[in-house]
């Protein structure tokens, strides 16, 4: 019994020594991102003023307001007129630029505190987090309370999925009871949308459909297979996911265009559904198999280092695999990608709001400059520059009624906003390195920008991005 106790006391030191040293290396990755925090000794100076001599895109209208004033009161667009008067406060000079709406990305994985800088560095004032785990409730409650610079951060709880749909990174529901539960959970844990992913049959899905109605909280579809397609178009569910999973379900990868219109057609009949296409990570597939030495590629310095030790590696391998037993497969993407491109026409000639999201934050997607790779893939497939910016604003901002506040320069809208040399309605790239960002109206200038990039390259977060992992796991399975 003595050897016992003392094997005991060893292993219980040894797990007291790691849980202290996990500790440690989660307080020292937190400081490492203190360069967000806002100072609350300076934030109410710097979130009121007049900007003057800007030319503003609305973004509610296909126009330019040329050489207004915009007063900016404590984050909030006050007003826009010619000519403004207030006593005692700073004048911001435009020197003629550029004022958009702030992008929005609405289909992200964020997987650090280092990604906020970098999707406020292109523009991205608010992001969608489609995999939720108790870390991004943190960021969200920081973001709320105005501790942190960061785009608006909205979130859903972690990706629900079926039984047999196995990997650490899904929430496995054997029955509607427990489907109702965890909708039920997740919004009294402050998650903000539901996510539905595959392998829910048709009781689990009615479940969650049914939870989230009582609830009161938007469902976003990755549509799943155990499903007709049609079913993701119920009301409760506010947008659907990935232009490829027309291809896989209801076309069944049969590249046909009267086909891929009865889908469109239904969509569209819905009257309610946004889609969001995620060209960008389709693409990358594409863009793996092409470049033997991407893993290696200045860019990639940008990413999660343990998810380019993971999934980077792993989907890399898996396409540079495929390529190997059949090289036709390069060119069968290729294909699919072009495919996509098709929906997103169809789509828009339809009617159906397209919403602007990424997936960044896995496989080579890059956090942030990866918003403007996939606003150009929509212009290549047919839409104007306006049409192309408002599925990252306007659009984005009215799949949920939680986003109303942003996605145009109104009087009343939470001025997260971009300034750019050149107007974007004419040259879509002005919208890349923004001269500055405004997030709920403090300014961040390129200077300060630039460094959120420096901070967030090659940064060294492996095992604390690995521990806020195990976390979730642990709490949620």
């Amino acid at each position: 019994m003595k050897i016992v106790k003392r094997l005991l006391k060893i292993v219980f030191a040894i797990i007291g020594l790691l849980v202290l040293l996990g500790i440690i290396i989660l307080w020292i990755d937190s400081s490492e991102t203190n360069y967000l925090e806002i100072n609350k000794n300076e934030s109410a100076s710097n979130n009121s003023y007049l900007i003057k001599n800007v030319n503003i895109i609305p973004m509610n209208q296909d126009t330019v307001l040329a050489n207004k004033m915009v007063y900016i009161k404590e984050g909030i667009i006050q007003r826009i007129a010619d000519t403004i008067k207030v006593n005692g406060i700073q004048v911001f000079d435009a020197e003629n630029k550029y004022l958009t709406p702030g992008l929005i990305d609405m289909h992200v994985h964020v997987w650090d505190r280092y990604e906020l800088g970098l999707y406020l560095s292109n523009g991205v004032t608010a992001v969608r987090n489609l995999w939720g785990m108790p870390m991004h409730l943190r960021i969200k409650e920081d973001v709320k309370e105005d501790n942190i610079f960061s785009p608006s951060f909205f979130t859903t709880g972690p990706k629900l999925t079926g039984s047999e749909f196995i990997g650490d990174d899904n929430l496995n529901l054997s029955n509607p009871s427990e489907a109702k539960n965890k909708v039920i959970s997740y919004k009294d844990r402050g998650y903000d949308f539901i996510k539905t992913y595959y392998g829910l049959d048709k009781a689990i899905f009615d479940a969650v459909i049914e939870q989230a109605k009582v609830s009161e909280i938007d469902i976003i579809a990755h549509p799943s297979q155990k499903v007709p397609f049609s079913y993701h178009l119920h009301p409760k569910i506010k947008s659907i996911e990935h232009a490829e999973e027309i291809v896989q379900q209801p076309l069944q990868f049969d590249l046909d265009i009267p086909k891929l219109q009865f889908v469109i057609d239904s969509i569209s009949a819905s009257k309610h559904t946004s889609y969001s296409p995620t060209l960008t990570v389709f693409n990358n597939i594409y863009q793996m198999m092409m470049n033997d030495d991407i893993l290696d590629s200045e860019p990639l310095k940008y990413m999660n280092p343990l998810i380019i030790m993971d999934d980077s590696k792993r989907q890399f391998e898996r396409w540079y695999n495929a390529k190997q037993e059949d090289p036709s497969t390069i060119e069968r993407i290729k294909k699919q990608h072009d495919f996509h491109m098709t929906i997103v026409k169809k789509l828009h000639e339809a009617g159906v709001p397209i919403i602007c999201g990424t997936d960044a934050g896995i496989g080579v997607t890059l956090p942030g400059i990866s918003i403007h790779k996939e606003l150009n893939f929509y212009k290549e497939a047919g839409l104007s520059n306006y049409e192309v910016l408002k599925t990252a604003t306007v659009n984005a901002s009215q799949a949920h009624t939680m986003m109303k506040q942003l996605g145009t320069i109104e009087e009343g809208k939470i001025a997260n906003l971009i300034l750019v040399d050149k107007n974007p309605l004419e040259e879509l790239s002005s919208l890349q390195n923004p001269n500055f960002v405004f997030v709920k109206g403090r300014k961040l200038n390129r200077e300060t920008l630039d460094s959120f990039n420096e901070k967030a390259k090659n940064r060294k977060n492996l095992i604390a991005t690995a521990l806020r992992y195990l976390e979730n796991l642990i709490i949620e399975k």
